[in-house]
């Protein structure tokens, strides 16, 4: 597969996705794709049967609640249609050069080869999801010059490294290799790892009358569960941090299980080379990860989707006005 050139990133963040999710809209991209009755009625009544917070209901018209099970995947089915559809349209009917999409539920990055491109497309996709009850964060949505050409111009420019940007959990960072290439580095979010520490640090407390090795098989599940995540290459340094770090919280924890502590470092660095996994890679490299494409067509659709595509057709709901498709 023929490697795409990016020079740009579009580093988008969609205000309040899921509060902003409209009901009727949702409803209409199911019956694209179900056409059991029983089933659209079912999921319509759920939409329908508001929040519990704090023993007090309240009614929900638009949105899908948070940390419902069913919630990520309405949603991605609500952004295939506003987003995923319409991008690649947008890409073969109005792009100059090369795009690379990445999506995983709200969260999604645009790659441009040209800055033309970019702000074109940042311009057309506020207009595209403002037809969906949907906005774009003015402040956390930005357009930066980022990538292998991207660094090569900047440094003879004379400026400054690309900005970094952050997504998914990882902090992206444009460096060089031992031999002076391009490196696409990624590390662990540092505010996010903090807070992770925090949380195994108020864990230990509570679970500081357990005995040690009770403690140690569930501090290695904690340890191994975020390798699994975080094991990225370019990202052994901060996994390693991690370890020294949980470390260092379980030792404070074992001393003060008592007023004379008998837990000195060395039994400490037994007990944590028995429980807790050394980090190792885990992940591939970000090409191979990226070049499984998703089928583009869908065979099993009852309706056809042109209309939705394009954005067009009235709002079941009559909140908005939406232009007629033009397709």
């Amino acid at each position: 597969m023929r490697k795409k050139k990016v020079n740009w990133v579009l580093d988008a963040d969609i205000r309040g996705f899921f509060d902003a999710i409209d009901h009727g809209w949702l409803m209409k991209f199911l019956e694209h794709r179900i056409a059991d009755k029983r089933v659209l009625r079912l999921i319509q009544k759920w939409l329908n049967a508001g929040v519990m917070e704090k023993g007090r209901w309240s009614a929900s018209d638009m949105g899908a609640p948070q940390g419902a099970t069913i919630s990520p995947l309405l949603s991605n089915v609500y952004l295939h249609y506003v987003l995923d559809l319409w991008v690649q349209q947008w890409r073969k009917r109005k792009a100059h050069g090369d795009i690379v999409v990445v999506r995983f539920a709200d969260d999604f990055l645009v790659g441009f080869q040209h800055e033309i491109d970019a702000t074109r497309f940042l311009q057309e996709l506020r207009e595209r999801l403002r037809r969906f009850a949907l906005e774009l964060h003015p402040e956390k949505t930005r357009v930066l010059e980022f990538g292998r050409l991207a660094a090569r111009d900047r440094a003879q420019r004379g400026d400054r490294r690309p900005e970094t940007f952050d997504f998914l959990g990882f902090t992206h960072i444009c460096t060089k290799t031992r031999d002076g290439g391009f490196l696409l580095a990624r590390h662990t979010i540092k505010s996010r790892m903090r807070a992770t520490l925090c949380a195994v640090k108020a864990a230990l407390a509570r679970r500081r009358h357990q005995p040690i090795p009770q403690q140690g098989r569930w501090l290695g599940q904690v340890v191994r569960g975020y390798f699994a995540y975080h094991a990225v290459p370019t990202n052994i340094r901060t996994l390693e941090s991690f370890r020294t770090q949980v470390t260092n919280a379980w030792h404070r924890s074992l001393r003060r299980r008592s007023q004379r502590h008998r837990m000195p470092w060395e039994r400490t660095a037994s007990l944590v080379d028995r429980w807790l996994p050394r980090p190792r890679i885990q992940h591939p490299w970000p090409e191979p990860a990226l070049s499984r494409q998703n089928p583009r067509q869908e065979p099993s659709a009852v309706v056809p989707l042109a209309g939705i595509c394009a954005g067009g057709g009235p709002n079941p709901t009559g909140r908005r006005a939406v232009p007629t498709a033009t397709t």
